[in-house]
């Protein structure tokens, strides 16, 4: 039980974050909210997915025992990200058409689907003991 317990409260931090990433998405140094450098994009969003989203793979793959629950973090990531970004509050788009949501995407799936490979890995590898 405590397992099951572990794996729903990582699945929880992965929806989370992904709100948080999308909602902080488009940030600018503006003037705004952050300091003035020329309205260039600031890809905090990205950066965060990139460290965390692998983070909450392998908790998961700590508890897991198999690959489907390991990688339930990165599904529900994912799946946050498409549903909201496509159809967000009051059916606005809310993903952006430039290079920060690609690397939002990259960054959050390509090292957690490495992180859940591992796993995979590992279970394979203790398999043939």
């Amino acid at each position: 039980m405590s397992d099951r317990l572990a794996i729903a409260a990582i699945v929880v931090q992965a929806f989370v974050l992904a709100v948080l990433e999308l909602f902080f998405l488009p940030l600018r140094l503006d003037g705004t909210l952050l300091p003035k450098v020329s309205d260039y994009p600031f890809p905090i969003a990205a950066i965060v997915a990139i460290i965390t989203t692998p983070l909450l793979v392998l908790a998961a793959a700590a508890h897991a025992r198999r690959p489907l629950t390991a990688a339930a973090p990165l599904l529900v990531w994912l799946a946050t990200l498409l549903v909201l970004g496509v159809f967000g509050p009051g059916g606005d788009t809310m993903l952006l058409n430039d290079w920060r949501t690609l690397l939002l995407f990259a960054g959050g799936m390509l090292p957690s689907a490495v992180a859940v490979g591992a796993f995979m890995g590992r279970q394979a590898r203790a398999g043939d003991q």
